[in-house]
Formats: C-alpha cells, sequence, structure tokens
C-alpha cells in the first residue's frame, strides 16, 4: 500500500470516527420515549445524558489534552475509540439509569481528546496546501451524524429496542478503532506536520472563539427546537418531518463536501459568507417561517451553511492557534459544547415564554453579531498594520510558519 492511499483510507477511518461521535453524543435524543420508561425515569432525566456528556466535555478536554499532549497519536486516538466503543457498550446492557449515566460520562472523557487530535493528525498526512480540504473531508463524518446515524439509530431502537442502537454503535466503534490502528502512521506530537498553526495570532484565536460561541449558540438553539417550528409555524404535518430533516442534513454534507474547494484559497471569506448564509436562513425563517414553499430552501441554506461553517471555523483555528493545534481545537471543542448547552438552553427559555416562532430570530441576531464581531476585528487590525500600530506576534508567526513547513 502505497504512503498516499494509506494516507486516504486513514483519513476515511478518521471520518468514520467521528460519525461514531457525533451520532452516539446525541443518540439518546431520538431514543428518549424508549430510554425513560424502561428505567424508570422520567423524560427529562434522560436528556440529562445528553446535557451531563456536553458538560464532562467541556471539563476535562483542555486539561487531558495537555497531558496527553507528549503521547504517540495512533494509540491516542485507539485508545480513546478503544474506550468510547466499551463505553457504549457498557450502555447498551445497563441494567440502571446511574450505570447509563456513568458510561456516558466515562465516554464523554475521549470525545474532548479524540477532537483536540483527530484534526491535526488527518492534515499531518497531507501536503500543507490542501489542508482545508482535508478538514472538510474529514468533517463529513460529522455532518453525516445528524442526517444518517442519529435517524438510523433512532429507527433501530424503534425496531429492537433503544439497547440495539447502542449496540450497533459499539461495534462500529470497535471496527473503527481497528481501522485506526491499522491505517494509520505512528506519528509523536513533535514530528506531526500539523502539530502547529501556520501563522499564529492569539488576538485572532479568541476572538474567532468568541465568534464560534454566539455562532453556535444561535444555530443550536433554532436547530433543538426547529421540529416545533416547523409543526407550529410551518403547518406540515408529524409525518413529513423525517424528510425535512433529511433535507437539512443532505445539504450540510454536500456543503461540507463543497467548502473544501475553496477553504484553502479563501479561508476567513469562506467562514464569513457561511455565517452571512446562515443569518439569512435563521432570519428567513422568522420572517416567512409560515410559507411552507419558502421553509424549505432556508431551511436546506441553514442545514448546508452550519454543517459548513464547523469544517471553517474548525480550520482557520488551526491557522491561527497561538501553541499548538491540539490545544486549540481542545478550545474549539470546548466552546462547540458552551454554545450547544447554551443554545438549547436559551431556546427552551424563549418556548416557553416568547413562543417557538422568535427562536430563529434569536439565533439569526446572534450569528449577525458573530459576522461583525469577526469583521470589525480583520478591519481594525487591518487599520493598525496600515498605520503602523499593530506589531501582532511578528517573531511567533515566523516561527510558527517555518515549523509549519518544516
Amino acid at each position: 500500500m502505497t504512503h498516499q492511499r494509506r494516507a486516504v483510507y486513514a483519513l476515511a477511518a478518521l471520518s468514520a470516527a467521528t460519525f461514531c461521535y457525533v451520532t452516539t453524543e446525541v443518540l439518546p435524543i431520538g431514543l428518549l420515549t424508549l430510554i425513560a420508561p424502561d428505567l424508570g425515569r422520567s423524560r427529562s432525566e434522560a436528556g440529562l445524558l445528553v446535557t451531563g456528556y456536553a458538560v464532562v466535555v467541556m471539563i476535562v478536554a483542555l486539561p487531558l489534552t495537555r497531558v496527553t499532549r507528549r503521547v504517540p497519536r495512533r494509540p491516542l486516538l485507539a485508545g480513546a475509540l478503544g474506550v468510547f466503543a466499551a463505553a457504549t457498550a457498557v450502555s447498551a446492557f445497563a441494567t440502571s439509569y446511574e450505570v447509563l449515566l456513568a458510561a456516558r460520562l466515562v465516554s464523554a472523557t475521549t470525545n474532548g481528546v479524540f477532537w483536540a487530535v483527530v484534526f491535526p493528525v488527518a492534515i499531518s498526512m497531507f501536503p500543507a496546501t490542501i489542508r482545508g480540504r482535508i478538514v472538510a473531508r474529514l468533517s463529513i463524518g460529522n455532518a453525516l451524524g445528524p442526517v444518517l446515524g442519529v435517524p438510523l439509530s433512532t429507527w433501530l431502537g424503534g425496531q429492537a429496542g433503544w439497547r440495539a442502537a447502542f449496540v450497533a454503535m459499539a461495534v462500529f466503534g470497535f471496527v473503527t478503532c481497528i481501522a485506526v490502528v491499522l491505517l494509520l502512521p505512528s506519528v509523536t506530537p513533535q514530528e506531526s506536520a500539523g502539530a502547529i498553526g501556520p501563522m499564529p495570532d492569539r488576538h485572532r484565536f479568541v476572538v474567532l472563539l468568541v465568534a464560534t460561541i454566539l455562532a453556535v449558540t444561535g444555530a443550536m438553539g433554532a436547530f433543538t427546537y426547529m421540529t416545533v417550528f416547523l409543526l407550529d409555524v410551518s403547518g406540515f404535518a408529524a409525518a413529513s418531518l423525517g424528510l425535512l430533516l433529511f433535507v437539512q442534513g443532505s445539504f450540510g454534507v454536500a456543503g461540507t463536501w463543497a467548502v473544501g474547494r475553496v477553504l484553502d484559497r479563501y479561508p476567513l471569506s469562506v467562514v464569513l459568507v457561511l455565517l452571512g448564509l446562515l443569518t439569512a436562513a435563521m432570519l428567513g425563517l422568522y420572517g416567512v417561517g409560515t410559507s411552507k414553499a419558502l421553509t424549505i430552501p432556508l431551511l436546506a441554506v441553514a442545514g448546508m451553511s452550519f454543517s459548513s461553517l464547523i469544517a471553517g471555523i474548525q480550520h482557520r483555528v488551526m491557522q491561527v492557534a497561538p501553541s499548538t493545534t491540539d490545544m486549540a481545537s481542545a478550545s474549539l471543542s470546548v466552546a462547540f459544547n458552551f454554545g450547544l448547552a447554551a443554545g438549547s438552553f436559551i431556546g427552551a427559555g424563549l418556548l416557553a415564554t416568547a413562543g417557538v416562532r422568535v427562536i430563529p430570530l434569536f439565533g439569526g441576531l446572534l450569528t449577525a453579531v458573530a459576522i461583525a464581531l469577526l469583521a470589525f476585528h480583520e478591519v481594525s487590525r487591518k487599520r493598525r498594520r496600515d498605520d503602523g500600530t499593530d506589531r501582532g506576534l511578528p517573531d511567533l508567526q515566523a516561527a510558527g510558519r517555518s515549523a509549519a513547513h518544516a
């Protein structure tokens, strides 16, 4: 097997691993009505299986990434996947709610390390000139989780019980773990060409993380309650929800694939354009969401722009990472999970007080603020540079570029 072919196969295995993580993280949502009565718990308590997972990721991602920063990447990724698969298997056979929750939290501890490492490892196997394309290809696994993994797992749970869905994901996780062991090159952090960003910039990095929190909070606030919006505002029948969500998800997969063709040439512009499209879709749903004919294309644009945006932000974060790309990716994972939890929480509050109609408005306003923040920072930076007042971090940036291309 040639080096290039092995790298392509390894990338496919890593993408499959991202599919496993994304699908399993939100798996209880589709199985909520089955898990709760089987374990004698309320639906809100079953919902904590997702909330608790996100909280653990936020707490442990950065410290675990720092502790494991010198561990060779192949055994680290394989170990994370192995623990993830084992914990998912324990979830499948849990005899009580407490055992299921504990298994979920163990799985969550591997999540932060996995996301911190998987993107730097993937780009290290390919030339630096196509890093954006590789990030987008790897992100296809993320995009397939909601459109393929969750619906299939929910269907399987309905046919054979919720435990069968967890068994399926555990088996898939073990297979993926073996594939990673066999295909991934043995790389230490010091040897990886993706360990340092090509243009480290602490200010850009912090601004990007804040914009990510704003965008994810707004988008997930809307997406979490999108089915309620489609039923109560747009007037769709319950039987059509599956198809509508498939449209949203499939456009997300297609957009993630397409954005890889331009991400290397226009990294910042891609992020700004996708944020603009997401904002337009959210505000459009608020404005004309009562029209079925207009809601469908707006839903497709929202799905396409958000899934693609995740790839764009991940690529940009690794470009401007002020230290190592694994710590930067871990920080992004924390920001994303914070936005996910905040969006769901705020969306629930709006649903109970103002009604579901205003949730896309809330989402669109937050993504608009994210665009303004990024654009204002870049314009201010350009002015300072033109005036000679922005000295930046030239030595650090030069060192980062040299290390990245060494």
